[in-house]
């Protein structure tokens, strides 16, 4: 039987991830996406570049063979997912409703064709139980032995992304339409309870048990890392996340921060020390890629999102708490946020328009679900206070 996969979605994580890792595996990968030229070019091709890039060096891989299809184009797509092995999605969150019909229609042709082999579909959405949570939605477009079928032959994955992938520059688009700029890491934790049969052989792909672990691990060290870097970065002017983490007011602050990350993580999940300080002394060595040149205000967007209870920032720190300390350096973090202000950045004003109608103190309760007037309350107030006075000491 020939190795085919099929990606949702054919940007940074679909394209400069997961299509790498699969083709190197040996799988005929096919894009679903609704970006008419990228798709074009796929479709002549069945091709594109990746370029890795980092302090030391610059390396082109082709990855191929690939094929394109439209999201439209629901006849093939499902067709697609009828011959396949293995899927993914790399969509984005809001999208998932609207991808979940094209899924139902393949796993209905598969179970129409006696299809017997799994089909095991990897989420790589940024979304707290993204697989269980996509799984009820193809349900719902499955009649009853659909959805019987669907519990015996598909399997859904929650899995964490870390590789860092940037917006590709618009000129550099104008050449190539299917290029994609990236770093050279190459790790895929998955949570192996999710697969239906034997999970396949992907290169760099990790099986793991206790993957709440591995998703606190990326939630409370390398997002909150970068969203430390983005919202203080910004707020001392910086435009790249490498030239934030040179800052020497920013640098023992995010240091900080992930030293009560990882106490936290320690005494929440059991984890091994050692084990999450090699990690952070990676993603530290990753930060500052220069040649990624990533963006403070792509770190940056999104901080309603950003700021809620279980999410990167308030989310470690109350974990953080678990280990008995008071995380004064992730409370930079979430001061950062609150007064993150980017013209261009809608939800920034959306969360500015808050803060002027309401009071940042009923901001921090309603969106952070923190006390003003608890320990971690007051000491975000008052290092929100000393950002808005620009006070760096």
């Amino acid at each position: 039987m020939s190795l085919r996969a099929v990606i949702f979605g054919a940007g940074n994580v679909g394209r400069g991830f997961l299509g790498q890792l699969f083709c190197e595996s040996g799988y005929h990968v096919t894009f679903v996406d609704i970006d008419q030229p990228l798709i074009a070019t796929l479709k002549e091709r069945k091709h594109y570049t990746i370029r890795l890039v980092d302090n030391e060096r610059t390396q082109e891989v082709q990855v191929g063979p690939v094929d394109g299809l439209l999201a439209q184009e629901e006849e093939a797509v499902a067709q697609a997912l009828a011959r396949a092995t293995l899927g993914a999605t790399a969509v984005g969150a809001r999208a998932l409703p609207h991808i979940a019909p094209l899924v139902a229609k393949g796993i209905s042709q598969r179970m129409e064709q006696r299809v017997e082999h799994p089909l095991n579909i990897i989420v790589c959405e940024n979304l707290k139980d993204a697989a269980s949570i996509f799984r009820q939605m193809v349900a719902e477009h499955l009649p009853e032995e659909g959805k019987a079928y669907l519990a015996t032959h598909v399997g859904f994955v929650e899995t964490v992304i870390g590789r860092m992938v940037p917006e590709l520059p618009p000129e550099l688009r104008a050449q190539d339409p299917s290029l994609i700029i990236v770093e050279p890491y190459k790790e895929l934790p998955v949570d192996q309870t999710g697969f239906v049969g034997e999970p396949p052989n992907i290169v760099g792909m990790e099986l793991c048990e206790n993957f709440a672990l591995y998703t606190a691990r990326k939630l409370y060290l390398h997002n909150a890392g970068h969203a430390v870097l983005g919202y203080l970065g910004y707020q001392r002017g910086h435009t790249l996340g490498y030239k934030a983490l040179e800052d020497p007011f920013i640098r023992p602050i995010l240091e900080g921060a992930m030293e009560e990350s990882i106490r936290g993580i320690v005494a929440r999940y059991g984890a091994n020390e050692g084990w999450l300080r090699e990690h952070v002394n990676d993603l530290l060595r990753r930060f500052a890629n220069r040649a990624l040149a990533d963006p403070v205000l792509r770190l940056a967007r999104d901080p309603l999102r950003k700021l809620a209870p279980n999410d990167r920032l308030v989310g470690a720190a109350r974990t953080a708490e678990v280990a008995g300390i008071l995380p004064l350096n992730l409370a930079w973090g979430i001061a950062g946020a609150l007064a993150f202000d980017a013209p261009q950045d809608r939800v920034a004003q959306e969360l500015q328009q808050l803060i002027a109608e309401q009071g940042v103190e009923s901001v921090l309760r309603q969106i952070c679900k923190i006390d003003p007037k608890e320990p971690l309350g007051e000491a975000i107030l008052e290092r929100y206070q000393r950002l808005k006075e620009r006070r760096w000491r």
